[in-house]
């Protein structure tokens, strides 16, 4: 069997919209011939009280290593600062930002839209062929 790459992804995402996260996460896990490992933080696993500026540290230390950060877009991420930091270091750090539509949704959010280097469909599929040209 040839070497599989083991990707290092972050995904973002709202806590209050977990069960999104989660579905990524599993598109991901399912893949065939794909290896990854998740730096982001579960809902379950959330950061303790913490001030704004350290969990700001906090992300910051979870984006650093990673090759490419993970997008679950819906319109909540226009309401988000969370996920526009998110979004706006990983830029700073030349990380690779890749923007899931969410199937049934009718509009990507113009801010994913703008600094994903790639946007695609929500399927298993598209999302690992993205993240395969996305990562050297």
């Amino acid at each position: 069997m040839p070497y599989l790459h083991n990707y290092k992804l972050f995904i973002s995402h709202a806590w209050k919209y977990s069960e999104r996260y989660q579905r990524a996460v599993s598109f991901l896990d399912n893949a065939s011939n794909f290896l990854w490992s998740n730096f982001s933080v579960p809902e379950d696993d959330a950061f303790p009280r913490m001030s704004s500026a350290e969990l700001t540290e906090a992300m910051r230390r979870q984006i650093r290593p990673v090759q490419c950060v993970v997008i679950v877009s819906g319109m909540y991420v226009n309401h988000s600062q969370w996920i526009q930091f998110e979004m706006d270091f990983a830029k700073s750090l030349g990380k690779p930002i890749l923007g899931l539509k969410r199937w049934g949704e009718q509009r990507t959010p113009q801010s994913v839209v703008d600094i994903a280097d790639e946007v695609v469909a929500w399927n298993s599929n598209s999302i690992v062929a993205a993240i395969r040209r996305l990562v050297p």
